[in-house]
C-alpha cells in the first residue's frame, strides 16, 4: 500500500511539473496539494469493499480537497507567479527545470505520502464505525469551519481596498493569527481518528502530526509571520493575539 501510494503521487505530481515547466509557473503545484489526497483515496475506495466509515471519510476528504483546490485556482487565476516560487525560479537561474522538480514537485509528492498516511493505513478497514468515528467526524467539522471562514474573512478583508497594507484582527483572526491553518490541522486530525477507528493501526495520526508540525513550525506560520511583521501595527497584534491555537485576546 506505501509503495503503490508513492508510486501514484509522483506520478501525479510529475504531470503538475510538466505543466508548471511549459507554462513557467510551478504555482500550479499549490493547485494540486488538495485533489491529490482525494484521487488517492478513491482509488483505493474502489479497490477495497465499501464501508460506512470509509464511505464516510471519502465525503469528508473530497469535501475538502476540492474546496482547497477552487479556494487556490480562485486565489491564482490569472496571476503572476507566487512570490515564493518567482524568488526561487530567480534564485536558480539555468538549473530552474531540474531544482524545481526535486525541489518542489518531488518534495510536495513526498510531503503528500506522508500526510496521506491516514488513507494508507485505512485500506481494507477492519472496524465498523464506533464513537472514535463519530469524534473524528466532530473534529474535522470543527476544523472545517475554522479553514473555511477564516479564508473567507481575509478574502473579504483583503477585497476592500481602505485595508490595503493593514492587517485583519477581526472575526477569527481576533482569537489566532492563523484560523485557517489551525482549521487545516484540525481537518487532518479528525481525519487520522476516523481511520484509526477503522483500522486501529496508530501510523493514522502520522500524517496530522506532520502536517501540525509543518504548519507551526516549516512552510505556513513563520513565512506568513516574517512577510507581515513590518506591516503597522503588526507587533502590537502578534502580542494580544495567540499564534496558532484559538484563545481569548491579552489586554
Amino acid at each position: 500500500m506505501l509503495g503503490l501510494s508513492f508510486v501514484i503521487i509522483v506520478i501525479y505530481f510529475f504531470l503538475f511539473f510538466v505543466v508548471g515547466t511549459l507554462i513557467k509557473n510551478n504555482s500550479i503545484v499549490d493547485m494540486g496539494w488538495g485533489l491529490g489526497f482525494v484521487i488517492l483515496n478513491l482509488i483505493f475506495y474502489f479497490m477495497f469493499e465499501h464501508t460506512l466509515g470509509t464511505l464516510l471519510f471519502t465525503v469528508l476528504l473530497t469535501i475538502w480537497g476540492v474546496r482547497l483546490f477552487l479556494h487556490i485556482y480562485k486565489r491564482n487565476y490569472g496571476k503572476p507567479e507566487d512570490f515564493r516560487y518567482a524568488a526561487w525560479r530567480k534564485e536558480w537561474g539555468e538549473w530552474v527545470v531540474l531544482r524545481s522538480f526535486f525541489q518542489v514537485y518531488l518534495l510536495q509528492a513526498v510531503f503528500m505520502w506522508v500526510v496521506a498516511m491516514p488513507i494508507q493505513t485505512m485500506y481494507p478497514p477492519m472496524y465498523s464505525v464506533n464513537w472514535l468515528t463519530i469524534a473524528g467526524l466532530l473534529l474535522w467539522c470543527i476544523g472545517f469551519f475554522f479553514e473555511v471562514v477564516g479564508d473567507q474573512q481575509l478574502s473579504d478583508f483583503i477585497k476592500n481596498t481602505e485595508n490595503k497594507g493593514k492587517i485583519i484582527e477581526t472575526g477569527l483572526w481576533r482569537y489566532t493569527r492563523h484560523p485557517n491553518y489551525f482549521g487545516e490541522a484540525v481537518i487532518w486530525w479528525g481525519l487520522a481518528l476516523i481511520s484509526y477507528s477503522l483500522s486501529g493501526n496508530p501510523l493514522s495520526f502520522i500524517g496530522s502530526g506532520f502536517i501540525t508540525f509543518s504548519l507551526c513550525f516549516i512552510s505556513g506560520v513563520p513565512l506568513l509571520e516574517k512577510r507581515n511583521a513590518s506591516k503597522p501595527g503588526y507587533a502590537e497584534y502578534k502580542r494580544k493575539t495567540s499564534v496558532f491555537i484559538p484563545w481569548f485576546v491579552k489586554k
